[in-house]
Protein backbone atom coordinates (compact mmCIF):
# COMPACT_ATOMS: atom_id res chain seq x y z
CA UNK A 1 0.00 0.00 0.00
CA UNK A 2 1.24 3.40 -0.95
CA UNK A 3 1.52 5.63 2.06
CA UNK A 4 1.99 8.72 0.24
CA UNK A 5 0.31 11.38 1.37
CA UNK A 6 -1.94 13.61 -1.67
CA UNK A 7 -3.60 17.13 -0.53
CA UNK A 8 -6.12 16.89 -2.94
CA UNK A 9 -7.14 13.36 -2.65
CA UNK A 10 -9.37 11.70 0.37
CA UNK A 11 -8.35 8.56 1.10
CA UNK A 12 -10.93 5.94 2.14
CA UNK A 13 -9.49 2.38 3.53
CA UNK A 14 -11.97 -0.31 3.01
CA UNK A 15 -11.65 -4.06 3.99
CA UNK A 16 -11.90 -6.58 0.93
CA UNK A 17 -13.78 -10.14 1.86
CA UNK A 18 -14.39 -11.02 -1.76
CA UNK A 19 -12.19 -9.28 -4.76
CA UNK A 20 -14.78 -10.56 -6.88
CA UNK A 21 -17.70 -8.81 -5.54
CA UNK A 22 -15.29 -5.99 -4.77
CA UNK A 23 -14.32 -5.48 -7.93
CA UNK A 24 -18.11 -5.66 -9.54
CA UNK A 25 -19.32 -3.45 -6.85
CA UNK A 26 -16.25 -0.85 -7.53
CA UNK A 27 -15.34 -1.81 -11.25
CA UNK A 28 -11.71 -2.23 -10.46
CA UNK A 29 -9.31 -4.30 -9.16
CA UNK A 30 -9.75 -4.89 -5.86
CA UNK A 31 -6.14 -6.07 -3.75
CA UNK A 32 -5.85 -9.43 -2.16
CA UNK A 33 -4.33 -7.88 1.05
CA UNK A 34 -6.68 -6.73 2.24
CA UNK A 35 -7.48 -2.72 1.85
CA UNK A 36 -8.19 -0.59 -0.65
CA UNK A 37 -7.30 2.72 -1.37
CA UNK A 38 -10.33 4.93 -2.99
CA UNK A 39 -9.68 8.33 -3.93
CA UNK A 40 -12.80 10.81 -4.18
CA UNK A 41 -11.65 14.08 -5.92
CA UNK A 42 -14.87 14.23 -7.69
CA UNK A 43 -15.61 17.94 -6.51
CA UNK A 44 -11.92 19.53 -6.19
CA UNK A 45 -11.73 18.19 -10.21
CA UNK A 46 -15.32 19.98 -10.82
CA UNK A 47 -13.55 23.25 -8.67
CA UNK A 48 -10.29 23.22 -10.96
CA UNK A 49 -12.01 22.52 -14.44
CA UNK A 50 -14.13 25.72 -13.04
CA UNK A 51 -10.87 27.83 -12.36
CA UNK A 52 -9.88 27.43 -15.72
CA UNK A 53 -12.95 28.29 -17.47
CA UNK A 54 -12.86 31.33 -15.85
CA UNK A 55 -8.95 31.67 -16.46
CA UNK A 56 -9.91 31.43 -20.32
CA UNK A 57 -12.75 34.05 -19.60
CA UNK A 58 -10.66 36.44 -18.12
CA UNK A 59 -7.89 36.05 -20.38
CA UNK A 60 -10.74 36.92 -23.20
CA UNK A 61 -12.19 40.10 -21.00
CA UNK A 62 -8.25 41.12 -20.58
CA UNK A 63 -7.18 41.09 -24.10
CA UNK A 64 -10.58 42.62 -24.81
CA UNK A 65 -9.27 45.52 -22.80
CA UNK A 66 -6.12 45.31 -24.22
CA UNK A 67 -7.47 45.88 -27.82
CA UNK A 68 -9.21 48.90 -26.77
CA UNK A 69 -5.96 50.53 -25.31
CA UNK A 70 -3.89 49.90 -28.33
CA UNK A 71 -6.38 50.72 -30.51
CA UNK A 72 -7.64 47.63 -32.14
CA UNK A 73 -11.42 47.85 -31.05
CA UNK A 74 -13.48 51.19 -32.07
CA UNK A 75 -13.21 53.89 -34.84
CA UNK A 76 -12.21 57.49 -34.36
CA UNK A 77 -15.24 57.70 -32.05
CA UNK A 78 -14.30 55.11 -29.68
CA UNK A 79 -10.62 55.71 -29.28
CA UNK A 80 -8.92 55.35 -25.99
CA UNK A 81 -7.85 58.85 -25.88
CA UNK A 82 -11.17 60.46 -26.73
CA UNK A 83 -12.81 58.34 -23.55
CA UNK A 84 -12.84 59.94 -20.20
CA UNK A 85 -10.46 59.74 -17.76
CA UNK A 86 -12.77 57.61 -15.24
CA UNK A 87 -12.56 55.17 -18.16
CA UNK A 88 -9.47 55.05 -19.02
CA UNK A 89 -8.38 54.13 -15.55
CA UNK A 90 -10.47 51.41 -15.37
CA UNK A 91 -9.90 49.66 -18.81
CA UNK A 92 -6.25 49.83 -17.57
CA UNK A 93 -7.37 48.78 -14.17
CA UNK A 94 -8.80 45.56 -15.59
CA UNK A 95 -6.18 45.48 -18.72
CA UNK A 96 -3.62 44.52 -15.97
CA UNK A 97 -5.61 42.47 -13.42
CA UNK A 98 -7.42 40.13 -15.69
CA UNK A 99 -4.75 38.26 -17.16
CA UNK A 100 -2.92 38.03 -14.27
CA UNK A 101 -6.04 36.28 -12.88
CA UNK A 102 -6.34 34.26 -15.83
CA UNK A 103 -2.65 32.94 -14.91
CA UNK A 104 -3.16 32.31 -10.90
CA UNK A 105 -6.62 30.71 -12.49
CA UNK A 106 -5.10 28.24 -14.61
CA UNK A 107 -2.87 27.20 -12.21
CA UNK A 108 -5.59 26.61 -9.57
CA UNK A 109 -3.75 28.64 -7.30
CA UNK A 110 -4.85 30.20 -4.30
CA UNK A 111 -3.39 33.82 -5.30
CA UNK A 112 -5.38 33.35 -8.54
CA UNK A 113 -8.54 32.93 -6.71
CA UNK A 114 -7.85 36.38 -4.60
CA UNK A 115 -7.08 38.35 -7.51
CA UNK A 116 -9.82 37.23 -9.55
CA UNK A 117 -12.16 37.84 -6.63
CA UNK A 118 -10.84 41.17 -6.58
CA UNK A 119 -11.38 41.30 -10.11
CA UNK A 120 -15.15 40.24 -9.96
CA UNK A 121 -15.91 42.56 -7.02
CA UNK A 122 -14.21 45.73 -8.79
CA UNK A 123 -16.05 45.27 -11.64
CA UNK A 124 -19.68 44.82 -9.81
CA UNK A 125 -18.44 48.11 -7.94
CA UNK A 126 -17.90 50.17 -11.21
CA UNK A 127 -21.29 49.00 -12.69
CA UNK A 128 -23.14 49.50 -9.62
CA UNK A 129 -21.38 52.46 -8.07
CA UNK A 130 -19.92 54.63 -11.15
CA UNK A 131 -22.63 54.13 -13.83
CA UNK A 132 -21.20 57.02 -15.89
CA UNK A 133 -17.87 54.67 -16.97
CA UNK A 134 -19.00 51.69 -18.43
CA UNK A 135 -22.62 52.02 -17.87
CA UNK A 136 -24.10 50.33 -15.06
CA UNK A 137 -25.57 47.15 -16.84
CA UNK A 138 -27.30 45.10 -14.44
CA UNK A 139 -26.77 42.05 -15.73
CA UNK A 140 -22.98 42.36 -15.53
CA UNK A 141 -23.52 42.20 -11.86
CA UNK A 142 -25.46 39.57 -11.98
CA UNK A 143 -23.17 37.55 -13.98
CA UNK A 144 -20.49 38.87 -11.12
CA UNK A 145 -22.46 37.43 -8.53
CA UNK A 146 -23.34 33.96 -9.85
CA UNK A 147 -19.86 33.17 -10.65
CA UNK A 148 -19.35 34.14 -7.19
CA UNK A 149 -21.54 32.30 -6.29
CA UNK A 150 -20.29 29.06 -8.04
CA UNK A 151 -16.84 29.63 -7.29
CA UNK A 152 -17.60 29.48 -2.92
CA UNK A 153 -20.21 26.58 -3.63
CA UNK A 154 -18.07 24.55 -5.20
CA UNK A 155 -14.79 25.18 -3.06
CA UNK A 156 -16.67 24.47 0.07
CA UNK A 157 -17.46 20.84 -1.94
CA UNK A 158 -13.84 20.95 -2.46
CA UNK A 159 -12.91 21.37 0.81
CA UNK A 160 -15.24 18.71 2.28
CA UNK A 161 -13.05 16.14 0.36
CA UNK A 162 -10.06 17.03 1.80
CA UNK A 163 -9.11 15.19 4.67
CA UNK A 164 -9.06 17.39 8.37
Amino acid sequence: MNDDFEPSRKVHRVRVNDPVQQTAKRGRLASLTGEVETGETTWTTRLVMFLRAMAVIAMIMGLYNWAQITGFLGGQDGAFEVQTMQWQAATVYFAVIEPVAAVGLWLATPWGAVVWLTTIVSLAVVEIMFPSIYGGHFLVVVFAAVLLAAYLALAWMAARERPP
